[in-house]
């Protein structure tokens, strides 16, 4: 008889205990989250433009904000990497295609390296997992093998956020690598680069980005006119109704975007009072992960770019660091500097936290 009447007991409680886990569970609850770890990756030259190799990790000293942070760790070895290769494979990339087709062997041994992974994207009005992660490198070679033109659209900001959301699974202690081969325009995606962006930030996403529009450029373009033009570009007036603006980071700055120059930008896209790189997304997502372009003419030079690239990675630092600023909302800026020396390091401009609620 006890026994039954604590049962009762307990059931009444629970029971009386429901509608009070019900409001707890409102739908207008907000969750704020806040960057707990940051790393980055930091390339570091000499004057001449050398990488410097050999640096020790009480050498360096990294800003947030321009307030110096605690580093944890310093890795001056390669770590392994997780890295997403995704194609352009519309039908105006039909040209070039048989020549990407024949890299698929060259990332194992030089990019991947014994440890690395890679998973392999395609993409045109689709984005298609041709090959999910994988360390055998004839999978890697057959999947980009079999990449084949399709339709007109790119949805290359959608392939960007996919990729970053791939990476996003694999293991924080690896380096998470995007390489994106294609134009650097954007047609048909859903996804808007602003929050592509600020998702492979969040990932710790490095983007990397081979430009195959000059060559599309050149096998696309008309034949030329039988009489050259010989007079000079400045001497033909603009359209009507063509602004004699700039368009570009290049043109606004004279720079790549990889100079202190980029950072307001940086501001600005995030605050979305204006968006230059809309015709340019490639710029955007490489300076904005610390990541580089690349262009290529033929075959031998979409090999050279790859192989820049494994040069760059394995000359990088990755530095992480928990903010000791982390309570301030908007634009974070890194930088890093190296002591007693007046290398340049580069690394990501810098990252975004949300305003708390």
């Amino acid at each position: 008889m006890p026994r039954l009447f604590l049962l009762t007991l307990l059931c009444g409680l629970l029971m009386a205990q429901q509608p009070a886990n019900k409001e707890q569970e409102q739908p207008n609850q907000r969750f704020v989250t806040t960057v707990e770890n940051v790393v980055a990756s930091v390339a570091v030259y000499d004057r001449a433009g050398n990488y410097v190799n050999g640096l020790q990790p009480d050498q360096f000293r990294i800003f947030d904000n321009g307030k110096e942070q605690n580093i944890h760790s310093v890795d001056v070895t390669f770590t392994p990497i997780s890295m997403v290769v995704a194609v352009q494979a519309n039908a105006r990339a039909d040209k070039i295609l048989p020549q990407v087709n024949k890299i698929g062997n060259l990332l194992k041994p030089i990019v991947l390296g014994d440890q690395g992974e890679a998973a392999v994207l395609a993409f045109d009005s689709r984005v298609r997992t041709l090959q999910d992660f994988t360390s055998d490198a004839d999978k890697i070679t057959n999947a980009v093998r079999s990449i084949m033109p399709g339709s007109i659209s790119s949805r290359l900001v959608d392939a960007v956020e996919e990729g970053a959301r791939l990476l996003r699974t694999r293991n924080k202690d690896r380096r998470r690598i995007l390489l994106v081969i294609g134009e650097t325009r954007d047609f048909g995606s859903e996804a808007r680069s602003r929050e592509a962006l600020i998702t492979l930030q969040l990932s710790n996403v490095v983007a990397y980005w081979i430009d195959m529009s000059h060559l599309l450029g050149i096998l696309t373009a008309p034949a030329p006119d039988p009489r050259p033009d010989s007079l000079p570009p400045a001497m033909h007036p603009l359209p009507a109704g063509v602004p004699a603006t700039p368009t570009t980071v290049q043109q606004t700055y004279g720079t790549n975007g990889s100079s202190a120059e980029f950072i307001p930008l940086m501001v600005e896209i995030f605050k979305d009072a204006k968006n230059i790189f809309r015709a340019s997304p490639a710029v955007l997502f490489t300076k904005g992960t610390g990541g580089n372009q690349f262009s290529f003419y033929s075959q031998k030079s979409l090999e050279s770019a790859i192989e820049e690239i494994s040069n760059h990675l394995h000359s990088e630092y990755t530095i992480s660091y928990t903010p000791n600023n982390k309570d301030e909302g908007g634009f974070h800026q890194i930088s890093v500097e190296v002591i007693g020396h007046n290398y340049r390091c580069q690394t990501r401009p810098g990252y975004w936290v949300g305003p708390r609620q």
